[in-house]
């Protein structure tokens, strides 16, 4: 199980001009600002990446508005992995255990969660919280991240894992925020 403690969140690449044309966007941002808030609530670390932003924008302002107090890594390669800027935060924050989510799944999601893996994390990717231009890459990507024995989680389900009981004010606030 993730402990909140040891936890980070990491959130890929979901911009301005790729969002129009990915598969179920609204449920997509409408589950990653549950995620994001929730995180916060329990403070979990966010790692907020945004792939060459100068040609595919800016982070959606649904997500970046929940995120004012910091700024995105930049990155040109797939793999947040491949970002020295990414490895560093990722490695200042101390945590073991990754929860990733992002766009696009088959790609820039894969990419950092097998090398994530790779490197001795406990990775787990958020399956409504992950998606792709075409619904079938996403369902590719799930599937081999599966047959690579990375674990998939749910915004609901990885927010009241890192809770772990029902009472106190983080329960009542995430309890609200998922109806």
């Amino acid at each position: 199980m993730f402990i909140k403690e040891n936890t980070v969140l990491v959130l890929i690449d979901v911009q301005e001009r790729l969002i129009p044309v990915i598969h179920e966007k609204e449920e997509l941002v409408g589950n990653l600002q549950k995620l994001i808030t929730g995180m916060k609530i329990l403070g979990v670390p966010i790692i907020w990446n945004e792939q060459y932003p100068k040609g595919l924008g800016a982070t959606v302002p649904e997500l970046s508005s929940l995120l004012t107090e910091q700024t995105p890594v930049e990155k040109v390669c797939f793999s947040c992995c491949q970002n020295e800027s990414f490895t560093k935060a990722l490695a200042e924050s101390g945590r073991q255990q990754v929860i990733v989510c992002g766009i696009e799944a088959h790609i820039c999601v894969y990419q950092t969660v097998m090398e994530l893996k790779t490197k001795g994390y406990e990775v787990e990717v958020v399956a409504d919280g992950v998606s792709s231009r075409q619904a079938y890459n996403k369902e590719i990507a799930l599937d081999k991240l599966r047959s690579n024995e990375v674990g998939l989680t749910s915004t609901e389900m990885i927010l009241f894992e890192l809770i772990q009981v029902a009472q106190g004010d983080a329960f009542k606030k995430i309890s609200r925020l998922v109806r």
